[in-house]
């Protein structure tokens, strides 16, 4: 026997600031606290460990607040009563089941048109902030993230509230972190904290929620980074224990060994569950651009979202809200082939529905619903084509809830411990590990994403994964390029020219037409060397290979390699093409590999 809960609910761091500050975003005041308290968190990592038990304790708290005020909706909308939750139901009211969820829809749509007049900014995803800005994230953006995804998931919509918690969760610690003046690793250490801790007290599971920071939203493991995001995590699981009680759970009876071979249908398994992830992803997709070829407005897609989940709802209500306890009640439950059939597809079909049509929320709580249904059904497949039974149903419903967790939201490891913490298995967790290893690397070779970052992709962010690249965003033309260049006019004759820029004086000079724009690069050492009779048009090179001063490091790398020149011309913009400086590509690799080689030393510790 062993128990399942699924609750209701840095060592030495550089002395000097890193160089690359990205700037305040979104105008948010910071206010800091005193210069003695932020010069103890600088100077003692414990402090630092301090900083993020107080981070876990907040994200712990607004854990609570969001599942209780999602109860309470619960009840009030569906006249819920007691200890029962929505998608744990037998039946409901079928005139509720249609309208609370499109009414929903509709005035989150309508209030959206508000938000989006007075507060238009869009928030910063822990991942993205991580990524790009250093761990910078708007409080007041994230609350308003939250209250969409308590509304979301109050109104019936097929979306988990993971989404919220991780952001709030983060939002905190990147506030916290940005009132005393951090450092940027430590700032992006902090959101990681924050993520960790509301991951931790959502599932009751302190390294489940340590390793989705580290694999989801800080990018990377490191011992320096273990301490604050495991207290982080523990801080928050302790604050939510104290608030809401010890989460009850349910018993599985579990194989005490798994043979070797039927590691073969758990490898498969997780194939299957790493292919049906990416459907689910791209049918979020698919449903976004029907909505918007539609015609309808963005207002009211969310209404018609809701009331598909509403009819979804009419033939079994756990279809609705996150699924923790239709997971609660079906992980163990007999279902049928034909039934389990039908529940993994209206359920996937509801989740990908509700986050088109405008919903918000995330996938994570949905896919371990859908995967421990998923593996059921993959379970009784086997049964009714082979005479001896290889797998037990509940085996592969837990092999199912990570791999399809791990192919939609990443992490592996994640899955890993999650099965670890709520089992106490140890076979099944390496049961579990193989079929995540598997999931995870068929997502990598045939679709190449996690649900968040396939949401960058299609906003067009080449963002794969939190760790840092913000800098060499950064890192632009415009901090790197040498402004004291001279110009000479195409219509200089060649003997000027020459007399002015004999050979050693220069490599090469940038030309200019008749009205100051950008016309060409003359090697000094070819002008000296061509035929008298020649002109400066003649010998002109690189005319339409330029550098703007907003690419960065990556991107004038790139362009010396298409262009095959070690310097190019850096104009204004491609409409006014004014020469405003040069870059070479020997002073750009140079500070592409100084700063890589700083950020490496941080990261370690040196």
């Amino acid at each position: 026997m062993s128990v399942f809960p699924f609750p209701s609910g840095a060592a030495a761091r550089r002395d000097r600031p890193l160089p690359i500050r990205p700037r305040r975003p979104l105008g948010e005041i910071v206010l800091h606290v005193p210069q003695t308290l932020r010069a103890l968190v600088r100077a003692d990592e414990i402090w630092l460990v301090v900083l993020a038990a107080l981070v876990g304790c907040g994200a712990g708290l607004c854990v609570v607040v969001m599942n209780i005020a999602t109860l309470e909706m619960h009840h009030a909308l569906f006249l819920i009563y007691g200890h029962e939750r929505l998608s744990g139901m037998a039946k409901l009211d079928r005139g509720r089941l249609l309208l609370v969820p499109s009414l929903g829809g509709l005035v989150l749509g309508l209030s959206g048109l508000a938000v989006a007049r007075f507060w238009p900014r869009r928030a910063v995803d822990p991942i993205e902030a991580n990524a790009l800005y250093g761990g910078r994230m708007s409080l007041n953006d994230s609350l308003i993230v939250v209250l969409q995804t308590i509304f979301s998931n109050g109104v019936g919509a097929s979306v988990g509230l993971e989404a919220g918690y991780s952001q709030i969760g983060a939002a905190l610690g990147s506030r916290l972190g940005r009132s005393f003046r951090v450092r940027r690793n430590d700032l992006r250490l902090l959101v990681g904290c924050g993520a960790a801790g509301a991951i931790g007290a959502a599932f009751n599971a302190p390294l489940t929620g340590a390793f989705y920071a580290f694999e989801l939203v800080i990018g990377t493991y490191s011992l320096m980074t273990l301490a604050p995001v495991v207290v982080a995590s523990i801080s928050a699981i302790a604050v939510d224990r104290w608030l809401l009680g010890d989460p009850g759970g349910f018993e599985l009876i579990l194989p005490s060994t798994i043979p070797p071979f039927d590691y073969i249908p758990v490898l498969a398994l997780g194939m299957v569950c790493a292919l049906f992830g990416v459907a689910i992803m791209r049918a979020v997709t698919l449903t976004e651009e029907v909505f918007r070829h539609s015609g309808v407005p963005a207002w009211a897609r969310p209404a018609i979202g809701g009331l598909a989940v509403g009819i979804m709802a009419l033939v079994t209500p756990q279809v609705l809200s996150s699924g923790h306890a239709a997971l609660h009640l079906g992980i163990n439950a007999p279902y049928s082939l034909p039934f389990l059939a039908l529940l993994v597809a209206l359920k996937a079909a509801a989740s990908a529905i509700s986050i088109g049509s405008g919903f918000r929320g995330g996938l994570f709580f949905a896919s371990l619903f859908l995967g421990a249904m998923l593996g059921k059904l993959f379970a009784a497949i086997l049964a009714a084509l082979t005479v001896k039974t290889l797998l037990p149903g509940v085996v592969c419903a837990v092999v199912g809830m990570s791999g399809l967790a791990t192919a939609i939201v990443g992490g592996p490891l994640t899955m890993g411990f999650l099965a670890l913490e709520s089992t106490g298995s140890l076979p099944l967790t390496i049961a579990v590990l193989a079929a995540s290893v598997v999931s995870a690397l068929t997502v990598r070779r045939t679709f190449g994403y996690s649900f968040a970052t396939w949401r960058f992709h299609l906003r067009g962010e080449a963002i794969r994964s939190a760790v840092d690249v913000g800098w060499i965003r950064n890192l632009t033309v415009g901090r790197m390029m040498r402004r004291e260049v001279r110009t000479v006019r195409i219509d200089t004759p060649l003997a000027n020219f020459r007399r002015d820029f004999p050979l050693g004086s220069e490599q090469r000079v940038i030309i200019v037409d008749q009205s100051g724009r950008y016309a060409g690069i003359v090697p000094v050492a070819e002008a000296h060397a061509v035929d008298g009779a020649s002109t400066l048009a003649d010998i002109l090179h690189h005319a339409d290979q330029v550098l703007l001063p907003q690419m960065s490091v990556k991107d004038a790398i790139s362009a010396f390699e298409r262009a095959e020149s070690d310097a190019l011309a850096v104009i204004d913009s491609l409409e006014n093409r004014r020469v405003i400086g040069l870059l070479t590509e020997q002073y750009a690799l140079r500070r592409y590999s100084e700063e890589l080689d700083r950020r490496r030393r941080d990261l370690s510790g040196e």
